[in-house]
């Protein structure tokens, strides 16, 4: 009996693993224009988009959104072009 050795050529393609888009607190939005700009951009639901504009405001920043990296990004220029400060955190 013949035994065969395989050998692994290629490498497994690295997946997304994903990131965080976080609103921090700033002094100069008023919470009508977040929590629209929320429901616009990240498709909350106006409670949702609500909670996270008051947690941004006591807590200094709230997680928005968790998912796809280039989602994300895609979403952080249209925050950022509303003058909303947000980062993206991109996990390893």
């Amino acid at each position: 009996m013949e035994t065969k050795v395989l050998e692994r050529t290629q490498k497994a393609p690295k997946t997304d693993t994903g990131a965080k888009l976080t609103l921090h607190n700033d002094s100069w939005n008023s919470f009508d224009h977040v929590i629209c700009s929320l429901i616009e951009v990240c498709q909350h639901d106006s409670v949702q988009a609500e909670q996270c504009a008051m947690l941004a405001h006591h807590k200094g920043e709230c997680v928005v959104k968790m998912g796809d990296t280039t989602l994300l990004e895609e979403m952080k220029v249209k925050l950022e072009s509303r003058d909303l400060l947000v980062t993206l955190d991109k996990n390893d």
